[in-house]
């Protein structure tokens, strides 16, 4: 497939890389949102449920955008979640939490993908692919805001 983009071939491979492991890590967190969303109890289950919702709902969106701007590049999408999960850092949670653990897990995994982010905009910056660092900088702010919910739910 030809990129659609004007990077240089070894650009190009930095910042497919940086979109794979920002699909991957985003994945993951869709993933684990939309599960504490099924599984929430507790006395704030109905404003957790919701906000949990709220925010899978975003992220499910911006999976699409991620992936066709990999598409985009010349590269190919993943096509399994084996494929996905290679290029994770993220770890998925497989026991049961409390409520407010959850919201604690997904603030701490909102400001990790944030740090990975920033580091992936200076990769498309650098190879001149501002499109891809404009994708990189708004899914940014969209987790500091998740992460600054939660935070803020979390407090005693």
């Amino acid at each position: 497939m030809t990129s659609t983009a004007s990077l240089n071939p070894k650009a190009n491979v930095s910042v497919v890389q940086a979109l794979q492991e920002t699909l991957a890590d985003s994945f993951v967190l869709y993933f684990k949102t939309h599960s504490f969303h099924w599984n929430v109890e507790g006395p704030h289950f109905h404003s957790l449920h919701g906000m949990f919702e709220e925010q899978y709902t975003e992220q499910w969106t911006a999976l699409d955008e991620i992936a066709e701007r990999i598409r985009a590049l010349g590269e190919y999408a993943p096509m399994s979640f084996a494929e996905i999960s290679r290029h994770a850092e993220m770890s998925e949670t497989e026991k049961k939490l409390s409520a407010m653990d959850m919201v604690k897990t997904l603030a701490e995994d909102n400001l990790a993908l944030v740090s990975k982010l920033q580091a992936a905009t200076e990769i498309a910056q650098e190879a001149g692919d501002e499109a891809t660092a404009d994708l990189f900088i708004g899914r940014t702010t969209v987790h500091e805001k998740n992460a600054w919910m939660l935070n803020s739910t979390a407090k005693k």
